[in-house]
């Protein structure tokens, strides 16, 4: 049985509205869809578990006919910060070679995981087009040379919750983004 986690709702601050990320989301959809050709499939990438929300929302503007497939990496754990060690979880897709891909991602900081997925993605499936979408992009955090090509808010050195990010699992479901305010994404919250 998992243990509740130390840190209760009842302190979590709003950051993102469920409002502003609705907007913003629509907004996005309509931008990215612009840059693939007209009649032409998506195959959109779902990376697990924090994009789920942000992903069905988003495809759910699009008109474009799209396939979706879901792979797992992770580099956080049960840590409120990257420990730059990625985990390629499941990794299993079809042959995208020539094909439009769409990366769906929660939120690029070190930038370790984005830079480690396009150059997968580039080298080993060689897609027609491949674009990256974030809806978080903390810029402070950033180790490496990478941006995507689309994302919804840039935000600060916080440790975010909600819309699909979580902490030890929990807080996924919450409708807007939220962060503790006594808790930077540095630090580890125990």
């Amino acid at each position: 049985m998992t243990a509740m986690p130390d840190k209760q709702i009842s302190e979590l601050k709003v950051l993102i509205s469920e409002n502003d990320i609705s907007k913003k989301v629509k907004n996005l959809a309509e931008n990215i869809e612009k840059v693939f050709p007209e009649n032409e499939e998506i195959y959109v990438i779902c990376v697990l578990k924090g994009s789920v929300m942000f992903c069905v929302d988003l495809v759910k503007h699009f008109s474009h006919n799209i396939q979706m497939e879901f792979i797992r990496i992770s580099s956080y754990g049960h840590e409120t910060k990257s420990t730059n060690n990625l985990q390629a979880i499941d990794l299993t897709l079809p042959n995208l070679h020539n094909k439009n891909v769409l990366i769906v991602e929660d939120i690029i900081d070190t930038g370790l995981t984005a830079r480690f997925l396009t150059d997968l993605f580039k080298i080993k499936h060689s897609p027609k087009q491949l674009i990256f979408v974030s809806l978080l992009n903390k810029k402070c955090a950033r180790q490496v040379d990478i941006e995507p090509d689309f994302y919804g808010f840039e935000i600060d050195d916080k440790f975010v919750v909600g819309y699909g990010l979580d902490y030890k699992g929990f807080y996924r479901n919450l409708p807007y983004i939220g962060y503790f305010p006594d808790s930077k994404s540095s630090e580890k919250i125990s």
